[in-house]
């Protein structure tokens, strides 16, 4: 009897347990256990949008104009006039714009410029009481042009002789001589320093002159300002004679019939070897650096 009830109990156990066992949740073939990893995720990069460039190179850099600014803007090199007719250094007769110009070693095209507060360099009227500026008498300045050939580009400087700055004053887009392999500069332009010459001229519609031994009307082939190179100075591929920046030729226009410069030149290698600006780029370079010592230096690619 106590056999029976020790099977009994054992049987009972069994299918305790087999029934615990058959409530068991059953594994979904479909689901697939992985071990967990930590994964460290680094956040997006921040993408800056670039800065605008400030490079010299670019025709943006320009502080011209604090040549001409009558307030405390004015570059340390100028000084404001204030016009009169009675001056120390003039008797016996009224002081005008020439006289003001030749006693500061200012060209009146810069006078005019400051006086009209815009780029005009022949109106040349003034009045008692009317202010522009001059360079300071006391200060020993020269203008410096820098060309690259390579990038069609001049830059613009004067150079403080009394601290021995040297102040960047604008860039500007020009044209250079067509490219030459047979010349040592690879351009009909030579490369080197070259002092600029007195001889400037100025050309406007009609005025005649000879050009390669033949009468032409010289804005066609000069633009409005010519200013020749003068002296060779150093490194220079070929003697100054016959080269100079002047402006962009003038062309009738085939559908109008109008004289008018030839803006399409500029930036390029097309010219038979001198320097080419649009008109109210070497108009600007003329008015300052004629009655001043300036040089030029021409190079295959600047630094």
């Amino acid at each position: 009897m106590k056999r029976f009830f020790i099977i009994g109990s054992l049987f009972i156990f069994a299918v305790i347990a087999l029934a615990g066992w058959l409530k068991q949740p059953k594994a979904d073939p479909s689901v697939v256990v992985l071990q967990e990893e930590v994964v460290v995720v680094s956040p997006a990069p921040v993408v800056t949008p670039p800065k605008k460039s400030t490079s010299i190179d670019t025709p943006e850099f320009d502080q011209i104009q604090r040549l001409f600014a009558l307030d405390s803007s004015k570059l340390p090199i100028v000084e404001t006039l204030v016009y009169t007719s009675r001056v120390p250094w003039l008797k016996g007769r009224p002081a005008w714009i020439a006289d003001y110009a030749s006693h500061y070693e200012t060209s009146r095209h810069f006078i005019a410029r400051s006086l009209n507060k815009k780029a005009d360099y022949l109106t040349q009227k003034v009045s008692l009481g009317d202010r522009f500026n001059v360079f300071k008498r006391d200060k020993k300045i020269s203008f410096r042009l820098l060309v690259d050939l390579d990038a069609c580009k001049l830059r613009f400087y004067y150079v403080d002789h009394d601290t021995e700055d040297k102040v960047l004053l604008k860039t500007y887009t020009v044209s250079v001589g067509r490219i030459d392999p047979e010349r040592k500069s690879g351009y009909l332009t030579p490369i080197g320093t070259y002092t600029l010459g007195e001889k400037v001229a100025i050309y406007k519609p009609g005025t005649m002159g000879f050009f390669q031994d033949k009468k032409t009307e010289m804005i066609r082939i000069f633009g409005t300002r010519w200013i020749p190179f003068d002296q060779e100075l150093a490194g220079c591929t070929e003697p100054a004679k016959a080269y100079g920046i002047h402006g962009t030729p003038w062309v009738v226009d085939a559908k109008t019939g109008v004289l008018a410069e030839d803006r399409s030149q500029i930036g390029k290698s097309n010219s038979d070897g001198c320097i080419r600006l649009a008109s109210e780029d070497i108009e600007e370079i003329f008015a300052i650096v004629i009655t001043k010592p300036t040089v030029i230096e021409i190079v295959r690619h600047a630094p």
